[in-house]
């Protein structure tokens, strides 16, 4: 079963190191899912965007954090209960606008540390994927 992941965020991904970074993990997942990177202007055209989703997941400093182990069973009862689609919305270097916020069936946090959205990227993209190991028991995780 294929999953299909849409990412949401604020900007471009600059830098070569990063997106040689973020091919390694689609590749890396391509047997489990399909990645769809949505980069937007501005926070405006990001809440437009996202709005026409039923439902998303938003990376927020002050959302619940979770073990990588917490997080795999959360996507897959998420995929279980709602299909195989999941959004994540990662917000701009000003946060998440209060829209986005409040919208969202649950509010994610990563870590107590602050990232540029271009490593939450990564650090997210990472973490799927770690959760898809975890689902499926191999030693990546250990």
């Amino acid at each position: 079963m294929i999953i299909e992941i849409r990412i949401y965020s604020v900007g471009k991904n600059k830098d070569e190191w990063l997106s040689t970074a973020l091919t390694e993990y689609e590749k890396r997942l391509k047997t489990d899912a399909k990645i769809h990177w949505i980069l937007c202007k501005n926070d405006s055209e990001l809440e437009k965007l996202v709005s026409l989703e039923l439902e998303w997941i938003a990376l927020d400093p002050e959302g619940k954090m979770y073990s990588s182990e917490d997080f795999s069973q959360l996507l897959h009862k998420h995929i279980e209960t709602w299909g195989k689609k999941l959004v994540f919305v990662i917000g701009s270097s000003e946060g998440l606008t209060p829209f986005l916020k409040t919208k969202a069936k649950l509010l994610l946090s990563l870590s107590k540390l602050t990232f540029t959205h271009q490593i939450t990227r990564l650090i997210l993209l990472e973490q799927v994927y770690r959760a898809v190991q975890i689902g499926k028991n191999t030693p990546y995780h250990k």
